[in-house]
Parts: C-alpha cells; sequence; structure tokens
C-alpha cells in the first residue's frame, strides 16, 4: 500500500520540529502523542527517508528533515492562508486576523477598541502578539502579521501607515522629588537624576541612547526593567525617575504617589501608527480592524 503525503502529516512534523518533542507536539496540537509518532513514521515512510534522529536525549532534525521542514512551514503557511480567502469569500466576516502591537499601545489604545471591534465581528478570532515596533514591522512585511501598531517610524515600500494615537513622553517621578515643581522637564534635567530604563535594547531605549548621545551625555540607569508597571514601582520605591509613555504613566503612575510632568522636547510628542502590508482588496476582516482602529 503507497503512503501519501498529507498536509495534517506535514503540519504535525512541523510541530514537532519546531517543539522539539513529540510529547510536547502532541499536546499543541491536541493528539495522543503515540499517533502523532506514528503520523511522522508515516510520512518518513511515503518520502523514503529518515526525517528525525531519535535518542534518548530527544530528537533531531536530519539533512532531509531540515529540507521537510523548511517546505512544510510554507505548505501551512499557504494553507491557513487558503482557508482565511475561502472563509472571506462566504458573505460573512470571519476567519483570523493576526495583530502585532507595541506594549504601549497595548496598554493604552487597543483593549477597548479590539473589545468593540469583536463585538462588531464575533466570528473573527484575533490572534494579538506583542513586540516592538520594529519586529511589527518585520511581521507586516513579510505577511505574518495582518495589521501592526507601532512607534511612528519611516516605513518600507509596500506598507501602507495610518495615524493611530498621541502617545508623548512624560517623566514620572515619586512625590517630593526635586523635579516635581518643574512645569515641563528637560531632558538634560532628567538625565542629572537616577533613570529607571525599561526594555533594554527596545525602541524607546534607544531613542533615549540616540538623544542622550547627540547631547555629548549618555543615559546611565540606575536600574532597568522589562515592563513599565516595574518601572514604576522602581519609582515608588525612590529608586530613581522613568521616561514613559503616557499610556503606560496613566496605567501604572495614575495614583498619588506619583508625579507626571511632560518631557520638554519637541521629539517627545510620540505617534502610534497602524501598518498594513499595501494590499488590493484586503480581506474584510482586516480592512474592518483597520477601520476600527481609526475610530
Amino acid at each position: 500500500m503507497t503512503r501519501r503525503i498529507d498536509a495534517y502529516s506535514l503540519r504535525l512534523f512541523v510541530a514537532t520540529a519546531t517543539e522539539g518533542s513529540i510529547a510536547r507536539a502532541a499536546a499543541k496540537e491536541h493528539i495522543a502523542a503515540s499517533a502523532l509518532s506514528r503520523r511522522i513514521s508515516d510520512l518518513e515512510h511515503a518520502l523514503g527517508v529518515a526525517l528525525f534522529v531519535r535518542s534518548p536525549r530527544g530528537i533531531e532534525l536530519t539533512n532531509a528533515g531540515q529540507v521537510v521542514f523548511d517546505r512544510g512551514l510554507k505548505i501551512d503557511q499557504d494553507i491557513k492562508l487558503l482557508k482565511r480567502d475561502v472563509q472571506a469569500s462566504d458573505g460573512v466576516v470571519n476567519g483570523t486576523v493576526r495583530l502585532s502591537a507595541n506594549m504601549s499601545s497595548i496598554i493604552g489604545y487597543l483593549p477597548e477598541r479590539l473589545k468593540s471591534y469583536t463585538a462588531t465581528f464575533p466570528h473573527v478570532t484575533l490572534a494579538l502578539s506583542e513586540e516592538d515596533t520594529e519586529v511589527v514591522l518585520r511581521a507586516c512585511l513579510d505577511d505574518e502579521a495582518d495589521v501592526g501598531v507601532g512607534v511612528k517610524v519611516d516605513v518600507p515600500a509596500g506598507i501602507e501607515s495610518w495615524f493611530f494615537a498621541s502617545d508623548p513622553l512624560l517623566v514620572v517621578m515619586p512625590v517630593g522629588h526635586a523635579l516635581a515643581g518643574e512645569r515641563s522637564i528637560r531632558f538634560a534635567q532628567a538625565l542629572q537624576h537616577p533613570l529607571i530604563g525599561v526594555h533594554p535594547g527596545g525602541s524607546l531605549d534607544t531613542l533615549l541612547q540616540e538623544r542622550a548621545k547627540a547631547m555629548g551625555g549618555v543615559a546611565s540607569f540606575a536600574v532597568q526593567v522589562n515592563s513599565f508597571d516595574a518601572a514604576c514601582r522602581m519609582v515608588e520605591a525612590g529608586l530613581g525617575i522613568t521616561l514613559i509613555p503616557r499610556s503606560a504613566a496613566s496605567a501604572y503612575a495614575g495614583t498619588r504617589k506619583f508625579i507626571r510632568r511632560p518631557l520638554g522636547e519637541t521629539w517627545a510628542a510620540r505617534e502610534l501608527w497602524i501598518y498594513s502590508l499595501r494590499k488590493s482588496p484586503r480581506l474584510r476582516s482586516v480592512q474592518a480592524l483597520i477601520d476600527a482602529l481609526q475610530d
């Protein structure tokens, strides 16, 4: 009996290679490990080659397995896109919309708008991932995200963009801080005090480093954390001040324990924009999300 190469077996193989474990892949794909292992064995017989090297330490791709993985990953993505296109043609706005967004947009602006969108289009599933703006743009350009939201930047050819929200940078400090009496704080003033940095290597961190360097200084952080809420906790404890978007300051530093002041620099007038790969026509679910985010 000739064994066939089917899309489901390819999908299970890709999942196993990605997870590096039959057990983990089986759990992710909601299939028994024994059944998944049988599918992979059938695929190996159909191709006439071993795809994995199995050992007590786990599994590794063979050279042939790497070829099948690369091709199988593309086939799996093509099938998902085919499913979305078919669903979009039946007159109902449905399917899955892939949304990639940066941290501040998720904290400050997206939740309510996404709630309204899903209420209007209950048959649409939103797949939301949090990324830096640079990664958001790359995901849109590579067609791995249908819609992106991030800081305003120069966009590459092929990407369309729309204004989303103003999200200027603020200086957040504890009550009683030496700068609390200022109505607006210059960046040079802030640099004279211990700073709490957020997400080393991220877009905000990079911006502050570049601006400090342009002034002939350096943004030296007393403490660095990976989230805005953690930065505000450090400020609350008296470890320093932090420069964060208004969305994050409103969410995590809105109590009387904090003082918030505008960062008095033209470059602090930060904006968030919507990004999407130029397509004509777009899936109705994708266009509907872009429209909803602009309301």
